[in-house]
């Protein structure tokens, strides 16, 4: 388990992908659960700006704003796919990551498999030994809901609302994800 303010290597170099976007909204997002602060501009401001830079300072905070506007949807979800787990008995690490996962699958922030595998990752990094495994397990049963929610629109022949990922772009939004977490690897 890793530092959850330890910086990533490439944090100094003024560029920012998503995961570290990612990153930084779980981190914004479990500061935002136990401080109870809330305001945009004060979560920008307590940030330290050693570890990123501030176009990733600014990402991770609206990703983080994003889905803490979700966040009695996402946790009533949770709740329904893990009842012996309810939110308030969730460590919040765990919770964090489970509602930024959330809210990226559902505004279609990132493809489903993207999301769940990150989600993954920051959980393995961030959260305890058990959590990686729990957090897989919820995600893929909503990633389940989800899917059988799209088959039925499908079939009624609308989809309101529809994201990128939905609308067709989902194989070039994928790729570029997959391409982030590639050179994320290969560093």
């Amino acid at each position: 388990m890793t530092d959850i303010g330890k910086a990533p290597d490439n944090a100094k170099s003024g560029g920012g992908n998503r995961r570290d976007v990612r990153r930084l909204a779980m981190q914004v997002l479990y500061q935002m659960d136990v401080t109870g602060v809330r305001d945009r501009q004060a979560i920008i401001d307590g940030l330290d700006d050693v570890f990123d830079n501030p176009m990733v300072r600014e990402q991770g905070t609206d990703l983080a704003l994003g889905a803490w506007a979700n966040h009695v949807e996402a946790d009533g979800q949770i709740a329904e796919l893990a009842p012996e787990w309810p939110t308030h008995r969730q460590p919040p690490v765990d919770r964090a990551i489970l509602r930024l996962a959330y809210h990226e699958i559902v505004t279609g922030h990132a493809p489903v498999k993207v999301a769940i595998n990150e989600a993954i990752e920051l959980a393995k990094h961030y959260a305890s030994e058990q959590s990686p495994a729990f957090i897989n397990g919820v995600l893929d049963k909503l990633a389940k809901m989800v899917k059988q929610g799209e088959a039925a629109e499908d079939e009624s022949g609308e989809n309101p609302g529809a994201t990128p990922a939905e609308s067709g772009s989902a194989d070039a939004g994928e790729k570029a994800w997959l391409d982030d977490a590639k050179s994320e690897e290969s560093q």
